[in-house]
C-alpha cells in the first residue's frame, strides 16, 4: 500500500478507526511526522488533538539502547532489567534523565505553545505515527500515555513490519496498522511525497484544531421550581443549537448523546445537553415516563435558552425523550425548526404527534425492530414534513462500529438542511 502523502495516510488511517468515534478518545500525535497524520484522525473522529512528547533514556554508552522513557506529567517508565544488565548507577541515570527532562519541556512548550496537555485519566488514547520502524519509541510512548493515566491505549500507524507490530501489541490494547509489508527498509519508501515536517506545521496543526474544538460551559438551566445542570456549547456564529432530550436511565453525560453532539457543534451548530431529571427522580420509572412533565420541562428550558442566545432552536430527542420533544414542539407556540429522535419512543407523544409542525427526522436501528414498528405508526401521525430512517445492522443503542457515525450524519444533515433563512440586509 503505497500512500500519497501523510494528509492521505491521515484520511485512510481515520477509516479504520471510525469504531472508537463513539469512545470520545484523545488523539496524539508523535511529532514531527505523526502529527499531521493524526489531525485528519482527530478531525473525523471529533477528538481533540494533542502531542504525545516522549524522550527514550539511552544506556549511555550504548544511545540506541534505552533503558525507559519519559513523558510529560513526571512520568518516568524504566527497564530495571535493562539498567542491571547495564550496570547503570544512580548518578548515570539521573544525569541522562536531566537532559532528557530539559529537551522534553523545550518540546512541549515549543509545539503545545500555552495550552494545557490534554487529560488523559480514564480516557481512551490513540497513539498517532506516520510510520515504525523498530517500534521503540511508539512503545515508549504508549507506555507513557498508559502511565498518565489513559484507560485504553490504541497504537495507529499507516504502515509498520510485522516485528513491530508484534512489539506494540504487547504495550497497547491494540494496534491498527493500514499496511505491514514484509520488504520493509524505511517508513518513507510507502509515501510518493514523504518531506519532513517542520516545527511550525507542528505547531500550526495544533492550533488549528484547538480552535475547531468550541468549549463546554457548564450551566444551570432554570424551570419553576427547579435548577437542571447542562453542558452550552456554542460555537462562534452558531447557526442554531440544538437541545438534547435524554431519555429513559441517561443523562447529559450519555456518551451516544455527545457523540452527537460533537458532530453537529464541527458543523456549527452549538448544543445543550441537560438532565430533565434530578438525580433523585432518575430512579423513578413512573418519572421517566411522564411525558408531559419532561416536555413541559423542555419548553421551560428553551425558554430559559433563548435568553442565551438568539440563534433558531432544534430538539434531538433519545428514547422517552425523543416524545418529550415531540410533545413540547406540537405546543402552538413552540418555535423549533426542526426535531430529530435517534432510536425514540415517538409514540409516547401520542395525540401531540399531528400537531408538530417542525420537520421531523425518526432515526431506528434495523434490528430494533419493536421500535421500528413503533416510528412507522407514529410517523403516520404526523402532518409535518418527515422521514424515517434505518440504519442496517444497528440495535437501540447504536453500539455497532460506524452505527453512532450514521447517525451523527444523518442529525447533522437534517438540522443544517432545515435551517432557517437568515433575513437579508439591505
Amino acid at each position: 500500500m503505497l500512500f500519497t502523502d501523510r494528509d492521505d495516510a491521515g484520511r485512510r488511517l481515520a477509516v479504520a478507526l471510525e469504531k472508537y468515534g463513539d469512545e470520545h478518545p484523545v488523539v496524539l500525535g508523535l511529532p514531527r511526522g505523526g502529527v499531521p497524520v493524526a489531525f485528519h484522525v482527530a478531525q473525523a473522529l471529533g477528538a481533540p488533538l494533542d502531542v504525545i512528547v516522549v524522550r527514550k533514556l539511552g544506556v549511555p554508552y550504548q544511545r540506541e539502547l534505552a533503558f525507559g522513557a519519559l513523558g510529560e506529567g513526571g512520568v518516568r517508565v524504566i527497564s530495571e532489567e535493562i539498567v542491571q544488565r547495564g550496570r547503570l548507577s544512580p548518578e548515570d541515570i539521573a544525569s541522562v534523565e536531566h537532559a532528557a527532562e530539559a529537551d522534553l519541556e523545550r518540546l512541549a512548550r515549543r509545539f503545545r505553545a500555552d495550552r494545557p496537555r490534554q487529560d488523559l485519566t480514564g480516557r481512551t488514547a490513540i497513539v498517532v505515527d506516520d510510520g515504525i520502524a523498530t517500534g521503540a519509541t511508539a512503545a515508549a510512548a504508549c507506555e507513557v500515555v498508559r502511565a498518565q493515566g489513559a484507560a485504553r491505549v490504541v497504537m495507529a500507524v499507516p504502515v509498520a513490519p510485522p516485528d513491530a507490530v508484534e512489539l506494540l501489541a504487547g504495550v497497547t490494547d491494540e494496534v491498527v496498522c493500514l499496511s505491514t509489508p514484509r520488504g520493509f527498509s524505511a517508513v518513507g519508501q510507502w509515501y510518493e511525497d514523504f518531506s519532513q515536517t517542520s516545527d511550525e506545521e507542528v505547531v500550526s496543526l495544533l492550533s488549528q484544531a484547538a480552535r475547531s474544538d468550541p468549549v463546554a460551559e457548564e450551566v444551570v438551566v432554570t424551570a419553576p421550581g427547579l435548577s437542571l445542570s447542562g453542558d452550552l456549547t456554542l460555537p462562534p456564529d452558531a447557526q442554531a443549537v440544538v437541545m438534547f432530550a435524554h431519555g429513559s436511565g441517561s443523562s447529559r453525560h450519555s456518551p451516544r448523546n455527545r457523540s452527537v453532539a460533537s458532530a453537529l457543534n464541527r458543523a456549527g451548530l452549538g448544543t445543550l445537553l441537560f438532565d430533565l431529571l434530578t438525580p433523585a427522580e432518575e430512579s423513578s420509572r413512573a418519572k421517566v415516563f411522564d411525558i408531559d412533565t419532561l416536555a413541559d420541562r423542555l419548553t421551560h428550558a428553551t425558554t430559559w435558552l433563548r435568553t442565551r442566545t438568539s440563534a433558531p432552536i432544534g430538539y434531538f430527542g433519545a428514547s422517552t425523550g425523543a416524545a418529550a420533544a415531540l410533545t413540547a414542539a406540537a405546543a402552538p407556540d413552540a418555535d423549533v425548526f426542526a426535531v430529530v429522535s435517534r432510536g425514540g419512543r415517538p409514540d409516547l407523544a401520542g395525540p401531540h404527534l399531528a400537531a408538530v409542525r417542525a420537520p421531523t427526522l425518526l432515526i431506528v436501528g434495523g434490528d430494533d425492530t419493536l421500535v421500528v414498528t413503533l416510528n412507522r405508526e407514529a410517523q403516520a401521525q404526523l402532518r409535518c414534513e418527515s422521514s424515517l430512517e434505518i440504519v442496517e445492522g444497528a440495535t437501540h443503542l447504536f453500539e455497532e462500529p460506524g452505527a453512532l457515525t450514521e447517525v451523527s450524519s444523518l442529525a447533522r444533515d437534517w438540522f443544517t438542511t432545515h435551517l432557517p433563512q437568515r433575513p437579508h440586509n439591505g
